[in-house]
């Protein structure tokens, strides 16, 4: 009897040590709790800083939430945003397909269609200047361009993996949207250079920003095709534009005389009145704030039909309720940015304010070069495809600023550059009996593909999230999108 207590003792004792050792291997101190207003949930997340250069200081802002189940054999998936200049926390984690939605100001419900369903997911603030990320020499600001913000993403990797060290030997996904077709695709061709130790296997672009020309000159047919502007103005833009309004000499202000008169005629017939980044979706009418989700923040696109009055406000109105039969709740992001200029909220988030006034979705402080937009991404694409790497290219359909058409004729074209056959042919995919959107996929186990979110905006899974969730869990098992 005695002999028995001492084994029960023993293997208590052991149970402890593990859960301890187990606990330990993770940054306690980045451990959130709970945050303010948040339901209970069984998983845990963390959030915290990574510092990228040392002097001067130079940190990465961080959100990490676990899989909802089985975290320990599910897949860390990185998500970031773009702008360039905009906060994956606020669009993506609390938007977009993180695990919980704004109520209000002040509470947050549980999103049902989460990605944390399938993956653990980290959520990046970069460059440093978004969201909570910092640097210590302002200067730093004035400087920033794809090369440093790749670098700086491998250095957050390399010393995140560091402080969790249990992902390491996971399979690794790198995801983003808009500007994150420069980041997401820089960043796996580093990686890849580096010879680093990720067990990266894929990456997945939505709404991405490829190639200049192509994606924002596809706009004008985009808007023509779904009634936004007249016969008249697309067939004054195809003779006096030659549609491509969208190139250097246009943005330094050197548009013909005209092409500035076409300009000004579609100018009065886009309306003030919808949200270009989804063309179907009703607007915040009572926000009066500055919150600006995506490119549309960058001065490159404010000068034509994306005006600040327009493209800025607007892009905050992309989200979803968290129950698919409640409606679109348009003033998401202004709820987010209440909610996360909150103190008590940044407490239990471990952030803080250095030199800005507030959190804001799209940095007011860093100056990206303009001229990294007009370099083509697409050929990057390319060679990640050549060295085994699978992409998938995703667009919501009712985006007009880097709308379907002109991603899904790059995925076409680079297709046939590399030579690969077409798998899957191009059809419908279903979420449950409705049609979800279209897809094509090329190569063997689907290396390169296309696909659409039917009724989805720019920031997809903010207003399409069952389907995209759909999407999502295919893209990661590696599977064609689901047939009737």
């Amino acid at each position: 009897m005695e002999s028995q207590s001492c084994i029960v003792l023993v293997i208590l004792c052991l149970t402890c040590m593990l859960t301890f050792l187990t606990v330990e291997s993770q940054p306690i101190h980045d451990l959130v709790g709970r945050l303010p207003g948040q339901p209970r949930v069984s998983f845990q997340q963390f959030s915290g800083y990574i510092t990228v250069d040392e002097n001067p200081k130079r940190a990465l802002f961080y959100y990490f939430v676990q899989a909802e189940t089985q975290a320990a054999s599910k897949p860390l998936v990185l998500w970031l945003n773009g702008g360039p200049g905009c906060s994956s926390v606020g669009a993506g984690a609390f938007s977009e397909h993180g695990p919980f939605r704004p109520r209000t100001g002040a509470t947050l419900v549980k999103n049902e269609y989460s990605w944390n369903k399938e993956a653990n997911i980290l959520y990046l603030e970069s460059p440093a200047g978004v969201g909570f990320s910092y640097s210590a020499n302002g200067s730093f600001y004035k400087y920033v361009n794809d090369t440093i913000t790749a670098k700086d993403n491998l250095i957050f990797l390399q010393r995140w993996f560091d402080k969790f060290p249990e992902y390491k030997n996971r399979d690794f996904f790198i995801t983003g949207e808009s500007y994150a077709g420069h980041y997401v695709p820089q960043l796996a061709h580093l990686i890849l250079q580096s010879n680093v130790k990720f067990n990266m296997k894929a990456i997945a672009l939505g709404n991405p920003l490829l190639e200049f020309n192509t994606d924002l000159n596809a706009e004008d047919e985009y808007n023509w095709s779904h009634g936004v502007i007249s016969d008249f103005s697309y067939q004054l833009l195809t003779s006096y534009c030659n549609t491509s309004r969208m190139t250097r000499e246009s943005i330094r202000g050197n548009l013909s005389d005209s092409c500035s008169f076409v300009d000004a005629q579609i100018s009065k017939e886009l309306s003030d009145f919808i949200d270009s980044y989804d063309v179907i979706g009703d607007v915040c009418i009572s926000s009066n704030s500055s919150l600006r989700f995506d490119i549309a923040k960058h001065p490159v696109f404010s000068r034509f039909r994306i005006s600040s009055s327009r493209g800025y406000s607007k892009a905050q109105s992309l989200s979803q309720q968290q129950d698919s039969k409640e409606k679109i709740d348009v003033c998401a992001g202004e709820k987010t940015s209440i909610y996360l200029n909150r103190k008590d909220v940044q407490a239990a988030l471990h952030a803080r304010l250095v030199g800005i006034p507030q959190w804001t979705s799209c940095s007011d402080v860093v100056e990206y070069d303009s001229e990294n937009l007009e370099i083509p991404t697409i050929d990057v694409v390319g060679s990640l495809v050549k060295s085994g790497i699978r992409v998938l290219v995703y667009s919501g359909d009712q985006d007009s600023v880097i709308p379907f058409i002109g991603s899904r004729s790059m995925v076409n074209r680079l297709a046939k550059e590399l030579g690969l056959k077409t798998t899957v042919p191009y059809r419908v995919w279903f979420e449950g009996k409705q049609v979800g959107g279209w897809t094509q996929a090329y190569g063997s186990s689907n290396l390169l593909s296309f696909a659409s979110i039917r009724g989805a905006s720019h920031l997809a899974p903010s207003t399409q999230p069952q389907r995209s969730l759909v999407l999502f869990s295919s893209f990661l098992q590696g599977k064609p999108l689901p047939e009737a």
